[in-house]
């Protein structure tokens, strides 16, 4: 009896198949890096005695900056999902780190900026990023040429996995 397995791969051309191992380590290795960041961000923290806000929330407020604008712009962005941002505003919110407002022209819609203390926030994201780009060539071997190459072929994927959605694929 063949699985659902057995049969995609009889259904698919002997070209993918050894694409396929590759991809799934792609995959892999894209969720591992995020998991990666995150407690890169999370020992930072440690270190600092910051407990009250997690990495996820710290990324927030770097990718939030100095904009004023709203969940939705956020999640236009590309950067967070819906609930996930939702949660995370109304955390930092209520630590003191993100400031809200009704917008004067449409009262339905909420603009949040950083409070000083948000800043201070995205400020040591910015400087755990500028120590890293102080060493990563040299230890890590990734310049400009692999950077590029890696974020031309990730923007690709990413295209390709919002096609699917899409366009049902």
């Amino acid at each position: 009896m063949a699985t659902k397995s057995n049969a995609a791969e009889a259904l698919a051309p002997e070209s993918t198949k050894g694409l396929k191992p590759l991809y799934l380590e792609a995959v892999s290795r894209v969720e591992r890096l995020h998991r990666r960041l995150l407690d890169l961000i999370k020992d930072e923290f440690d270190r600092m005695g910051w407990d009250d806000i997690n990495p996820v929330q710290a990324l927030l407020m770097f990718n939030i900056g100095d904009a004023e604008l709203t969940a939705g712009e956020l999640r236009s962005r590309g950067y967070y999902l819906g609930s996930n941002v939702s949660y995370n505003l109304k955390k930092l919110v209520e630590t003191g780190y993100i400031f809200q407002e009704r917008s004067r022209s449409d009262r339905r819609s909420v603009r949040i900026r950083l409070t000083p203390k948000g800043e201070e926030v995205a400020e040591v994201i910015d400087e755990l990023y500028d120590r890293h780009l102080r060493s990563i060539e040299k230890v890590g071997g990734l310049g400009d040429d692999e950077f590029e190459g890696l974020n031309k072929a990730l923007a690709r994927l990413e295209r390709f996995w919002v096609d699917q959605i899409l366009y049902k694929l």
